[in-house]
């Protein structure tokens, strides 16, 4: 697999092979990662009260006997309209998923080797809006014709940020940020030679 080698008009220029080590990877790896990453993001503010916490109940609702009804002890009773909820959701449940270090590489490598496979993997020697402006942001995510674009700069400058802020289908991180989550979520990816090289030489 090839990622395309891009100049600074955002044209190709050249392709540059992946290291066998981005090829042969279990996509299982990347499902764990995704689901972990998913589940990480979960609000976990889902919060039902028991019979024990519901207001009122104290008086009980009929005799025990005579009426021909059902015994009931209390309003609260989950059978009751306003009672409580058995069995119901608890904002302390644990959501978190481990996924090693090990699994973390190869996820983000499989990813990364899709994008190789698609043509949507994009290499730059250096990717920057010195000028701070949309409208020159703009123009390179035309150029470089894709649907949407993860952007991974070594170290992310202020104008850049802020000239990419208000482009919906764009989103510029450091490579420090880079897992396979967001690779697998944008439809292409612009790196910089800098990232890419430090990825390469870890994969190894």
């Amino acid at each position: 697999m090839n990622a395309i080698v891009l100049n600074e008009k955002m044209e190709k220029a050249s392709e540059l092979a992946l290291p066998e080590s981005f090829s042969g990877i279990n996509p299982h790896n990347l499902y764990l990662y995704v689901k972990a990453a998913q589940a990480a993001q979960r609000a976990n503010s889902a919060s039902a009260l028991t019979r024990a916490e519901v207001r009122g109940g104290g008086k009980k609702p009929w005799a025990q006997k005579g009426g021909g009804r059902a015994r009931a002890g209390s309003r609260r009773s989950p059978v009751f309209v306003g009672g409580g909820k058995a069995f119901g959701p608890k904002n302390n449940r644990n959501y978190d998923l481990k996924v090693n270090k090990k699994q973390k590489k190869l996820a983000l490598n499989f990813a990364l080797n899709e994008h190789a496979q698609n043509g949507t993997l994009f290499i730059v020697d250096n990717f920057e809006v010195a000028s701070g402006k949309t409208k020159d942001a703009n123009a390179m995510f035309k150029a470089l014709n894709q649907r949407d674009v993860l952007i991974v700069k070594s170290i992310l400058d202020e104008n850049t940020f802020l000239a990419f802020n208000n482009i919906a289908p764009t989103y510029v991180i450091e490579s420090n940020e880079l897992n396979a989550f967001l690779a697998a979520n944008y439809r292409s990816i612009v790196i910089e030679k800098a990232v890419w090289e430090n990825l390469v030489s870890e994969a190894k």
